[in-house]
């Protein structure tokens, strides 16, 4: 799965998910970009992986055009984007005010539309790419009191079909992974509010996310990397315009 001489962009990168796939793209042998809001994180990551770190708040239009500016001046060309940044928020749907609706899709769907269409072309130049957007296996059902949520990330999906269409004579593809529960600090958030308002203990709050797998766990970051670092190899040529879930078995469509 060499990635010797690619670049890859990975938003979100400096914690979870992100983290891990940063480290398991740089093991393959890409130079990563570590892009996120927050720069002792993104530092760390950097420093980790050999990697460079990005300023970068994908809810923000004019952030991502002068990111882009920034990272084609220090870095020059991108041959794989991971569209990793998320936000998970909570709400019965007749709650859910505009501002989360808003934010929710701007952070999980807009921003990683925005730069599809910034670098794809590109990537299709050079013939060569690789568009991992990590979705959520809420892009491929619903959940109750997740009405914003899973509507971003059902978008996600419907983004990564569409353009997987448009492009797929080219030497670039695109696919989504689907995460079920991951155990990161967006986990441990989640379980923090469960039992905030439940009224449960913490740990009894983690079990009731854990119970929503076939196999009673969460997933590890690292398991989820693995999967994105298969789709970025030149051997995953006929992977395309795929919506992997990776949740023990949860979501069997």
């Amino acid at each position: 799965m060499s990635l010797a001489g690619r670049t890859a962009l990975v938003t979100g990168g400096g914690r979870g998910i992100g983290r891990a796939i940063s480290a398991r793209l740089a093991r393959e042998g890409a130079r990563v970009v570590v892009a996120g809001r927050t720069a002792a994180e993104l530092e760390e990551v950097a420093a980790l992986v050999g990697g460079a770190p990005l300023r970068l708040d994908v809810g923000d239009r004019g952030a991502i055009a002068g990111a882009l500016e920034e990272l084609r001046a220090r870095i020059g060309h991108v041959d794989v984007l991971i569209n990793n940044a998320g936000i998970a928020e909570s709400a019965p749907y007749h709650a859910t005010p505009d501002e989360l609706w808003d934010r929710m899709l701007a952070v999980n769907v807009t921003g990683a539309f925005a730069l599809c269409r910034a670098l794809i072309p590109a990537m299709i130049e050079r013939g060569f790419g690789r568009v991992i957007n990590v979705a959520s296996n809420a892009g491929l059902t619903g959940y109750a009191y997740s009405s914003a949520y899973c509507a971003s990330k059902h978008a996600m999906v419907g983004m990564t079909r569409a353009i997987a269409l448009e492009i797929a004579r080219s030497e670039v593809t695109i696919n989504c992974v689907c995460p079920g529960w991951v155990d990161t600090q967006m986990a441990d958030e989640a379980v923090r509010r469960i039992a905030a308002k439940t009224g449960r203990g913490e740990g009894d709050a983690r079990k009731a996310l854990e119970a929503m797998s076939p196999q009673r766990r969460m997933v590890g970051p690292d398991e989820v990397a693995l999967v994105v670092a298969m789709l970025c190899s030149p051997e995953a040529r006929s992977v395309h315009g795929q919506a992997i879930p990776i949740d023990g078995g949860q979501v069997m469509a």
